[in-house]
């Protein structure tokens, strides 16, 4: 795929970053020298960034499931290592389909797989249960129905933003384009636009012109373009360490032996089309992005989802089996354990990982002749508009 200087080729996950103002701290001057009242810092929420991704599910957009389920892990790994001021920023994705005969005409053929989560393994599910089916894709009913029923954030500070992925005019449907798009405006959405072909094409069909109402960008990408996945030396241990690290999830509750299965099952998606993109999963894993807290103990306590004194009244059938018989304080002690398990496992891939991206950067190198990769583009494209928004990205 040539990258082309106007003509950006870039993948449906690519994501428009968006500064996060300075939180204002109050104080009040002193009475006297001997008598001072000061009024701490008030503790601030972390940055979040909230992404919904729409795409089309008409019949031709198989090689756009593909592209999305392939660029998913990548995106995390761009992002997790990203801070603004110091704080790295929550990351919560949704995802509709749209444009597919499958689904009520009522609802304008679109439907919510999930709305915003950080349990990244259920987005890479929904994506991998996606298919196509001919439809009319409706291009402002999808961007309506994501602005009226995800639950954005109130705050100015957060990223909010919209992709939405097609192939067809972006003016069809029963509500105008222009109306979904100075909705989402007004709720400090923006809304970035993908033409799944042509770029000019795209721009002849509304595409680039959607983007600009709503405050966001036009891109195109070929669908008929793979994603190739190096093969690296680190990639044998990742897996093995993969493997340990999923031993470290405790599962609690009514669904946690389910959500479980699903993070196994995620991995044997991936692991099914490359090690090389099981690799990319992994790292995810083991970043801050990777968070489970509505079902593994490890990360709910450690978030305060789940407090000590919670944990040792849990009932033993919301808990996994070794743990039923424990008493208060083993339960405390095995789940400290597994949590110290973890941060050495995440520590070693994190490493690995590093490694390993310098392998795959070398064995690009040696590929002059080739055409950039979709994920060259997408990692060109992130880092410069995180850059421009004054982000930091470590290594």
């Amino acid at each position: 795929m040539k990258v082309q200087k106007n003509k950006l080729l870039m993948p449906i996950a690519a994501v428009v970053f968006a500064l996060f103002s300075s939180a204002n701290f109050a104080h009040t001057a002193p009475a006297s020298k001997s008598h001072r009242h000061i009024i701490a810092p008030q503790p601030t929420t972390a940055p979040k960034i909230q992404l919904a991704i729409l795409l089309d599910t008409s019949s031709s957009m198989d090689g756009l499931i593909d592209q999305t389920r392939n660029q998913l892990w990548q995106v995390v790994n761009e992002f997790s290592t990203a801070k603004r001021n110091g704080v790295t920023p929550s990351l919560e994705v949704a995802l509709f389909e749209y444009g597919n005969d499958g689904n009520s005409r009522d609802t304008g053929f679109v439907r919510m797989l999930n709305n915003f989560t950080r349990e990244l393994d259920k987005v890479s599910e929904g994506l991998f249960s996606l298919t196509t089916n001919g439809g009319d894709e409706y291009c402002g009913f999808a961007i309506k129905t994501a602005v009226m029923s995800l639950n954005w954030s109130h705050s100015d500070r957060d990223i909010k933003t919209i992709f939405i992925a097609g192939n067809e005019p972006f003016s069809q449907g029963p509500v105008n384009y222009r109306d979904a798009l100075k909705l989402a405006s007004q709720h400090g959405i923006a809304v970035n636009t993908i033409h799944a072909g042509d770029h000019q094409v795209g721009i002849d069909t509304g595409w680039q012109s959607g983007a600009l109402i709503a405050g966001g960008d036009y891109m195109s990408i070929d669908t008929n373009q793979r994603t190739v996945h190096v093969i690296a030396p680190q990639d044998k241990r990742i897996a093995q360490l993969n493997s340990k690290l999923n031993k470290t999830y405790v599962p609690y509750g009514a669904h946690g032996h389910e959500k479980s299965q699903r993070q196994m099952a995620q991995d044997q998606q991936s692991e099914n089309i490359s090690a090389g993109l099981l690799a990319k999963r992994a790292r995810s894993k083991s970043s801050s992005f990777y968070s489970n807290t509505e079902w593994d103990l490890v990360d709910a306590l450690e978030d305060g989802t789940v407090n000590e004194e919670a944990l040792a009244k849990m009932d033993k059938s919301n808990l996994p089996e070794e743990m039923q018989k424990m008493t208060k304080k083993e339960k405390k002690k095995y789940v400290v354990q597994k949590s110290k398990e973890r941060k050495a496992i995440k520590e070693e891939i994190q490493k690995l990982s590093q490694s390993r991206d310098k392998y795959v950067a070398e064995k690009k190198k040696e590929q002059l002749a080739a055409a950039p990769s979709m994920s060259d583009a997408l990692t060109k494209a992130i880092k410069k508009q995180a850059e421009q928004k004054n982000y930091q990205f470590g290594k």
